[in-house]
């Protein structure tokens, strides 16, 4: 399988995919970071996927998406952006409108 069809593969299997430096579990650039604390604070299930365990994946989801920076989320295999973009939808509430408008279930955070 190349590295496209991988790429294409998990954003068309997976409502919520998050290319990321590191895991959700443990982020490694603040960017990242960042739009793991907005889709956790939203409560969305996601799957991360961490473009530093392979330069393929790293450079074949800036070319898959023509979009130069990490990281990029996709939702329903729709490019949504990268950080700046999700941070300022966010902010709008257009986010959690686009995961409803999507029919991707929300699920509140225990307390």
């Amino acid at each position: 399988m190349s590295i496209e069809q991988f790429i294409e593969n998990e954003v068309k299997s997976n409502d919520v995919v998050l290319f990321m430096k590191g895991t959700p579990q443990f982020p490694q650039c603040g960017f990242s970071g960042q739009v793991v604390q907005i889709l956790d604070h939203i409560g969305v299930a996601y799957k991360g996927l961490n473009v530093l365990e392979s330069a393929d994946l790293r450079n074949g989801i800036k070319t898959f998406s023509n979009w130069p920076t990490i990281p990029q989320l996709y939702v329903k295999g729709e490019f949504i952006g990268g950080c700046d973009i999700v941070r300022e939808m966010f902010q709008a509430g257009e986010l959690q409108q686009l995961f409803t408008d999507k029919g991707v279930t929300l699920h509140q955070p225990a307390n």
